[in-house]
Formats: structure tokens, C-alpha cells, sequence
């Protein structure tokens, strides 16, 4: 069964994309094998559209409901594209792109991802499954991490403590302890607040800090970076998760006030934020493995603070296990949409805080009429192969 997962992350700069062949593996195992991945910028002008919708602005229903199409048509081409070049799917697993949070009292309330999946149900003639994070939330849990399936594959063997991270838009941690259940959580930003300065003061054409450069050029300050490690949100206990409803420009301004700070200090502080919250939990969880995705894997400054504060730690890249770490959460959420097509849980509800485990998600039937196959009666033994 080849599924394609895709997902529009927390840093809203396009989409990922992740051709997955689920088949026998060895041993009566599943085998997982990542045909192909890819990821598309989002056109310049929706993406411009996208972030002025965004908290902390106020958008109308009228702009959502524009968004929710657009968006749903640029994951109906994404997902033809992948069809076109890696052969017929049975299956897409769509996240969308999430616009909205809703954390109240450190309890998540509800979570919204648009990206219509009947335009994409429509373009391709293959059912799609999505709105994937709700029913957790209707259960009780944070609707994220859902990434912690994927990881305990990834971390699966592990003698002591493990981690998988993920620098994406929002740093978030799954940890996995032999005998134990896995937690999870939203560390903080990782990539978010550096790319909303570098994007609003235009520190770099791509609209990121390309290979760490900006950030290497400047000086931490350290007064701005305590007062930014003193956020209430990083005292939390886990299960947790956040988002740009809370870390923003805004925020960056608010945090920044009157102090003169240069755009490349600025930049080198937040970057060093991020290493400095993802090593406290790390250390805290006194792991001494940890397989890395997402963006911030791209930046070597980052990565290179990350090391230096946790010594002795192994920091390896998901590609070394056989998942490109730029698309893991796609590849994620494949296995997700697997999951629901075949009746499993998809969300580890030590890790998200729900109530239980949940078959999660929506389905929108393609062409043919919809005929789901005998829900599995135990999970089954994965293998990810090369």
C-alpha cells in the first residue's frame, strides 16, 4: 500500500511531502520504506496571505474560509505531483496547516488545520484522511505531539533513555525509556522567532537564517536571553504544547521593549534560546541518544550550541535510520493515515495526555466508493526499511 503523507508545519512555508509503501517486512513484520519525499514552497502570495492571517491578527471567517481552499488546491497539486512521480497511491494522509491552538489554562481546548481535503480527494480520485489532531483533543489530550508513533519505531532498541527532537517552526521532544511510556511535548520555539525577525527586518532572501550565518555574526545577549528563558511556558509539566498563537514578532518585541539590540545579536539570541531550552530538557530526561529532524537540523550554529551544552550526548540525523529528516513529520503522518485506514490508534496517549488511545481523523472518499478493510485486531511488529 503506497500512502503519501503531508503536512504544512509551524514555520508555514510550504508543504512536505512523503510517498510511503507499507508492505511484508521480515519476521511477520510491517515493513515501512519511504519511496520518495519532497517539499514545495508555498506560492509567495498565499504564504503572504497565510502569516497576515495569523494570530496574534484577527482574521474574519470570510478569510478562512478563502485560505482553507487555497491552501486545500496547493496540497491537491503537491499530491498529484507525487502520484505523477512515484506511481498510484492508495491512500493520502493530510495534516493541513494548522491556524489556530486554542490553549487555555495549559489545557488544550481545540486546534484547527485548514487545507480543505476535498479538493484534494477531487483532484486525485484517492480517499484522504485529515483533521487529525481533534479527536485527541476531544479526548482529553493536547492534540500534539503526534509525531511519537514514528519515533518509537526510530528509537525502538534503545538500551536507556532516547529522544527523538524535532526543530520544525516549534522544538518538540518524545522520550522513550525501556519499560516505560513515552511522553512528549512542545519545548518552545525552535525556528519560530528567529524566522518572524528575519522575515520582518528581510535579513535573508530565503527568509530564514540560511546555514546559521546571521546567527554566527552576532553576540548573545545574555539579560535579553534570561529574561526570555524566564517564560512561565518552560516551567510547565508535560504533557504541554504551544505554538505561534504564543511565540511571534510580537512577542519578540514585547520581550526586546526598550533595549538597542543589532538584527544579527537579536537573531544570535533567539537561535541560542532554542539550544538552551532544547539541552534543559534533554539533560533533564538524562538521555544519551537523540535522532533529530526538521529545519533547524540545516543550522550549524544552532546545531553546534545544541552540542556544546549537552556533552556526551549522541546527536545523529533521522536519515541515518532511513526517514529524510526535512519531511519526517510527513512520513509521520503517512503512518498516521495508515493507522486510521486499518482501524488503530494513532496518537500514544502517555505522550499527548489523552484519556486513551484513538483512531484519529476524518476520511473523505475518492472516486470509488469507500471500503475500509477489517480494522486490525493487535498493532503490528514494524520494521523501517532502506
Amino acid at each position: 500500500m503506497h500512502v503519501l503523507g503531508m503536512i504544512s508545519g509551524t514555520s508555514h512555508d510550504g508543504i512536505d511531502a512523503a510517498v510511503v509503501e507499507f508492505g511484508p517486512g521480515g519476521s511477520d513484520r510491517v515493513g515501512l520504506r519511504v519511496v520518495g519525499s519532497d517539499s514545495v514552497p508555498y506560492a509567495p502570495e498565499l504564504r503572504a496571505r497565510l502569516v497576515a492571517a495569523l494570530p496574534p491578527a484577527r482574521s474574519g471567517v470570510d478569510e478562512l474560509c478563502r485560505l482553507d481552499t487555497l491552501i486545500g488546491q496547493a496540497f491537491a497539486d503537491v499530491a498529484q505531483s507525487m502520484a505523477e512521480r512515484h506511481g498510484p497511491l492508495q491512500l493520502i494522509s493530510s495534516h493541513g496547516q494548522t491556524v489556530f491552538h486554542w490553549v487555555q489554562d495549559d489545557h488544550a481546548l481545540g486546534t484547527l488545520q485548514i487545507g480543505q481535503p476535498a479538493w484534494i480527494a477531487e483532484r486525485t480520485g484517492v480517499p484522504v484522511v485529515a483533521d487529525l489532531r481533534a479527536r485527541d483533543v476531544a479526548a482529553g489530550g493536547h492534540g500534539a505531539p503526534l509525531v511519537p508513533l514514528l519515533d518509537e519505531l526510530l528509537l525502538a532498541g534503545s538500551t536507556g533513555p532516547a529522544a527523538a527532537l524535532n526543530l520544525g517552526g516549534i522544538a518538540n521532544l518524545t522520550l522513550v525509556r525501556p519499560g516505560r511510556p513515552s511522553v512528549a511535548h512542545d519545548i518552545g520555539p525552535a525556528n519560530a522567532l528567529v524566522d518572524a525577525v528575519v522575515q520582518d527586518r528581510g535579513l535573508d532572501p530565503n527568509g530564514y537564517d540560511t546555514d546559521g550565518r546571521i546567527a554566527a555574526g552576532g553576540r548573545v545577549d545574555s539579560e535579553l536571553l534570561q529574561q526570555l528563558l524566564a517564560d512561565p511556558y518552560y516551567r510547565l509539566p508535560a504533557p504541554k504544547s504551544t505554538g505561534k498563537e504564543h511565540f511571534h514578532l510580537a512577542y519578540v518585541t514585547e520581550q526586546v521593549g526598550d533595549r538597542t539590540v543589532s538584527d544579527t545579536d537579536l537573531v544570535a539570541t533567539l537561535t541560542r534560546l532554542t539550544a538552551e531550552t532544547v539541552a534543559a530538557d534533554l539533560r533533564r530526561a538524562g538521555v544519551r541518544r537523540v535522532v533529530a529532524a526538521g529545519g533547524g537540523c540545516e543550522n550549524p550554529t544552532l546545531i553546534g550550541w545544541l552540542t556544546e551544552l549537552c556533552p556526551g550526548v549522541e546527536l545523529i540525523r533521522t536519515e541515518q535510520l532511513g526517514i529524510p529528516a526535512a519531511t519526517k513529520e510527513a512520513v509521520a503522518f503517512a503512518l498516521l493515515g495508515w493507522c486510521t485506514w486499518h482501524g488503530m490508534p494513532g496518537n500514544v496517549a502517555s505522550a499527548t495526555g489523552a484519556s486513551g488511545p484513538r483512531v484519529l481523523g476524518a476520511i473523505t472518499p475518492g472516486r470509488d466508493p469507500l471500503r475500509l478493510p477489517e480494522p486490525l485486531q493487535l498493532p503490528p511488529r514494524w520494521e523501517i526499511r532502506r
